[in-house]
């Protein structure tokens, strides 16, 4: 006759006691309260109380956080929003600062020399000036073109163009030497520079001046007129003001 003990372990189904097993570490496990409120005994579906989140899952989830979580809660906006506030009004006052176009001058300075050359029928001379040119600005400016135009008695004498001026650097001034050839074909002048009983040969000269100038993707036009008088019966190389 088997023991009594041993006929019922026998009998007892495996199912069985795997939920007896199963019933016995949910009871083990902490209770969660339940959404809709129908039960404050719930396990979690999810992890069955365990804890921990299946593997495969963690794209599929989603985690429900209180309204009063810290996490939800960022500290210091205002301090940041007020850093990121200042930080970009001084970035743009130092770009309105350091970029914002400013003049550009053209000054004369004097006449450096008057050459002058008589033919049969007209007066020939080489007029040299002193031009004085100030950047203010932070950038270089490129001379695209100078050119300069010579006018006597309400009648235009001479020109000059020049292309390859050398940029003027940033925050700087710097002194250019340009010359112009002024023939007096006119037979009224001809006779007045070359009369000998006239010890000075006065002329009032107009230089009209116009300069293209570029810098920070501007284009600009510099014009400016300058008054000087010469003497076109005689060499002179001793340099002398001009008025502007």
């Amino acid at each position: 006759m088997a023991p009594p003990g041993h006929s019922s372990r026998r009998g007892v189904d495996p199912e069985i006691t795997k939920t007896m097993e199963n019933a016995k570490n949910v009871k083990q496990v902490p209770q969660y309260g339940s959404i809709n409120g129908s039960s404050s005994t719930d396990s979690c579906p999810t992890c069955k109380g365990t804890g921990r989140i299946p593997r495969g899952q963690q794209d599929q989830l989603l985690a429900v956080i209180p309204c009063n979580d810290v996490r939800l809660q960022p500290r210091r906006t205002k301090l940041y929003v007020c850093i990121s506030m200042g930080l970009s009004i001084l970035l743009c006052c130092l770009i309105l600062f350091f970029f914002f176009p400013r003049s550009v001058t053209l000054k004369p300075v004097s006449v450096q020399s008057v050459m002058v050359y008589f033919t049969p029928d007209s007066v020939e001379m080489e007029v040299t000036n002193l031009f004085n040119m100030t950047n203010e600005n932070f950038v270089p400016v490129q001379i695209a073109e100078f050119s300069m135009q010579g006018v006597v008695n309400e009648i235009v004498v001479g020109h000059s163009k020049i292309t390859n001026m050398t940029a003027i650097e940033s925050r700087s001034r710097k002194s250019y030497i340009v010359q112009i050839d002024l023939p007096l074909t006119d037979q009224g002048f001809n006779n007045y520079c070359k009369s000998t009983t006239i010890k000075i040969h006065t002329l009032f000269l107009k230089l009209q001046i116009t300069m293209n100038i570029s810098y920070l993707s501007h284009t600009e036009q510099l014009s400016q007129d300058v008054f000087e008088y010469i003497d076109c019966g005689n060499n002179s190389t001793i340099p002398h003001p001009v008025r502007s």
